[in-house]
């Protein structure tokens, strides 16, 4: 198999902080501006997390409090800071924070798995060291989903026999590592009658692959985050598409940036398709292609 250690794709990280002076982190693709606070407007009803509603160029923008989503101490001055716009997942908000502190460029592989023993509770994905400071990787995902989560997948139509039939055919594996994005995952594949194999890492999903091998369970479809620690989901594309065992596999790249800016860079690296986060039946039209692809063999 090739080396991981060859398959580090280049990241770009915002650096910012919050009350409590540590470094926090977001990758730079997810940050559409940086703008100083403005006054905001109050909703009596809103999520606690929610400091009111900015507007921008004549749009409003909600304004998450995101000392207060991941339950640190509020800003000193609850007015000063700076706003991170972010665009991810279909949506637009705002986040409030104390400073933006510089940009830094590393490698995917300078990205480490969240300490074990962080939990199910904590808002990272990953940790690096800059100039000897750890900077704790946001799980931006998360923080929206516990203010603003997406409404239930409503229950599919009965497959027809031929969709039941492609789908009875496909060993899925999701890939991915937020908690959050992996459960949206999972649900919509159990509302279509599949059962899913899951992994939080490229290397976790690697094991698992080596694993089933040769088995009743062999997996025959990937659906990866491309936005992972250590190697993303392109490099972990290239890497199984350069393995003879792997090559052949249905490659689905899930990201939560817009997936039309992505396009070109899934392709190069070997993706079947790519698709951006989160739409249940969007989901499910790609993994009937993928199924299809998988049963008739058309790659």
């Amino acid at each position: 198999m090739a080396s991981q250690s060859a398959r580090a794709d280049s990241l770009s990280l915002l650096l910012f902080t919050l009350r409590s002076g540590k470094l926090m982190a977001i990758n730079l693709l997810k940050v559409s501006e940086i703008i100083p606070c403005p006054s905001l407007t109050r909703l009596p009803e809103a999520h606690p997390h929610v400091k009111g509603v900015a507007t921008l160029r004549g749009n409003p923008l909600s304004v998450i409090d995101l000392a207060r989503a991941l339950g640190e101490r509020p800003l000193e001055q609850p007015d000063s800071g700076c706003l991170i716009v972010t665009e991810i997942s279909r949506s637009r908000q705002a986040l409030h924070v104390q400073a933006v502190v510089r940009i830094i460029h590393c490698r995917t592989t300078d990205i480490k798995p969240p300490p074990y023993g962080s939990g199910s509770r904590s808002f990272i994905t990953g940790v690096t060291r800059v100039d000897d400071q750890l900077v704790q990787v946001l799980d931006i995902e998360k923080v929206i989903h516990g203010i603003a989560p997406p409404p239930p997948a409503p229950a599919p139509e009965t497959l027809d026999e031929d969709a039941a039939s492609l789908f009875a055919a496909a060993n899925i594996l999701v890939v991915d590592d937020s908690q959050v994005a992996l459960q949206q995952s999972i649900h919509t594949l159990r509302n279509l009658g599949i059962d899913c194999h899951t992994a939080r890492s490229a290397k976790e999903a690697i094991e698992l692959l080596l694993e089933l091998q040769g088995t009743a369970l062999e997996i025959n479809i990937v659906v990866s985050d491309i936005e992972m620690s250590e190697m993303d989901g392109y490099a972990l594309t290239r890497t199984l598409r350069e393995t003879p065992d792997f090559k052949h596999l249905y490659i689905l790249l899930h990201t939560s940036l817009d997936s039309t800016m992505s396009g070109e860079k899934a392709r190069l690296a070997g993706a079947n398709a790519i698709l951006t986060k989160f739409s249940s039946p969007e989901l499910t039209d790609c993994l009937l292609v993928a199924a299809r692809s998988v049963v008739f063999g058309e790659h």
